[in-house]
């Protein structure tokens, strides 16, 4: 039988540690108690989300729903072979914890990927991705239960739909389906990817010249930890906003005002730093009261304290009102509002 809790915090649920209550709250362990969990009078009654390491969610009000907090574990290779293994990831398993066991038994593929908070059934809805790699690069299959009818679903990397920090789970699918597990396709020979951010140059201050996975890995967190803050002392949850994706034209368009702006050449167009367009507006290192930006990190949104979720939503919209006026650049949260 699935017993719900009442009027629980979600503090200690959500990475900015933001102070808001939900009405029913429910972690599942377990199929079964998925099963049962959607078979209640209370889930078809009440609206919900689904939780994993609460790390790309601001709580702006209290929850009159079900929260639900996805539990399910396990890793096991499924198939493998000379060159490569398909790994399957229970949807509840801490995302870095999947990278460091896979570095332990000599698969790679996400090393660059190392640190980022969250959990495994996360990763493919955000497409997360961090120093020149993105998961659908990996993603072989998404195995998902539909809400409304309880049976399952697998897709495929193409159904997946992923784009930059998108995919099928955030549009057209969205609030359709809970991801159990993640099968992800690891590759035993190794292809690095190091030509992002500062990767090599702190492998070459190591004297590391050959490097293996881990060497990547070890590079990455060190990275990470030197220009984010850990949301255990400062309530974050990383990057806030996503870089902003514009067109040629647009591009031009803005050079012949600002001439320095830095840009990286995409398929889809031409993407701009976000994090420098918040610097250069002034707002790096900002503070009021328990609310700010992160002095290492512009894209970084904090709670110092006892922040209200409307109080760090508040300050993003400020942010994203100055850099359109400044720039003519629409900025676009990558947190979750609820």
């Amino acid at each position: 039988m699935v017993a719900f809790q009442e009027n629980i915090s979600l503090k200690a649920f959500n990475t900015f540690g933001i102070d808001e209550q939900a009405r029913y709250f429910f972690a599942f362990q377990n199929t079964d108690q998925l099963f049962e969990l959607l078979a209640t009078d209370l889930f078809q009654q009440y609206p919900h989300i689904i939780l994993g390491g609460g790390s790309n969610v601001l709580f702006t009000k209290q929850f009159e729903g079900i929260v639900l907090k996805n539990e399910l574990s396990g890793i096991e290779i499924i198939e493998e072979n000379e060159a490569q293994a398909l790994v399957k990831f229970g949807a509840g398993e801490v995302w870095h914890e999947c990278v460091l066991w896979a570095i332990q038994n000599g698969l790679g593929g996400i090393e660059n990927l190392s640190l980022i908070p969250g959990t495994m059934g996360a990763a493919p809805m955000q497409n997360i991705g961090a120093y020149g790699v993105e998961i659908k690069s990996v993603v072989d299959h998404v195995i998902a239960v539909e809400k409304s009818s309880g049976k399952w679903r697998v897709f495929d990397n193409c159904e997946c739909n992923f784009g930059y920090r998108e995919s099928v789970f955030k549009h057209e699918l969205k609030n359709q389906y809970i991801i159990t597990a993640v099968v992800l396709k690891l590759q035993k020979q190794h292809k690095l990817q190091l030509g992002y951010g500062a990767i090599q140059e702190e492998l070459t201050k190591r004297a590391i010249y050959q490097p293996s996975i881990k060497d990547v890995s070890d590079v990455v967190i060190a990275i990470r930890q030197s220009k984010l803050p850990d949301p255990k002392y400062i309530g974050n949850a990383g990057s806030f906003f996503k870089n902003p994706v514009i067109s040629a034209s647009k591009y031009d368009e803005i050079i012949m005002d600002h001439p320095e702006i830095p840009y990286y050449e995409q398929a889809e167009g031409i993407k701009i730093p976000a994090a420098w367009l918040i610097e250069q507006a002034g707002w790096k290192g900002y503070r009021d009261g328990d609310v700010g930006v992160h002095k290492k990190q512009a894209l970084v949104l904090a709670n110092y304290g006892n922040a209200k979720g409307l109080d760090i939503y508040n300050l993003s919209e400020q942010i994203i009102n100055d850099v359109q006026f400044r720039y003519g650049i629409v900025l676009q949260r990558e947190v979750n509002i609820i």
